[in-house]
């Protein structure tokens, strides 16, 4: 997939850093950065404390993606109850794909996706 996307000149990948998915893919992301370096990782995150209440495996591996992103962006200083949905419309606003996983019509995936065909992003759902 990422080897697909380079083709077509994609070389910033912005992941939202949540656990799941958002994992997988900024590993996927990192991998593939070693094998082609001009490819950069962008988390964009919440705020500071996102993983915070995580459990201490998840903190660890989230620890060291936050380590390796070329970029990290925080949409707020702080938590608030609405900063994740201004994560993931941050997401969607500076992406020209959504590439996503999404079981479920309802929720924040579902939401993210709805808002970036609504913005015309090209949907790439795993």
């Amino acid at each position: 997939m990422i080897a697909e996307l380079m083709e077509q000149g994609v070389r910033y990948f912005g992941c939202g850093g949540a656990q799941g998915f958002d994992t997988l893919a900024a590993q996927a992301v990192l991998a593939a950065r070693r094998r082609h370096p001009q490819i950069r990782l962008i988390l964009v995150l919440a705020c500071p404390e996102q993983a915070d209440r995580w459990p201490a495996p998840a903190r660890k591996r989230f620890q060291a993606i936050l380590a390796q992103a070329d970029k990290v962006v925080y949409v707020q200083p702080t938590y608030t109850a609405s900063c994740f949905f201004k994560r993931n419309r941050h997401l969607a606003d500076h992406s020209q794909v959504c590439v996503c996983y999404c079981r479920r019509d309802t929720g924040g995936t579902a939401m993210t996706v709805r808002y970036a065909k609504e913005k015309g992003l090209r949907i790439i759902a795993l």
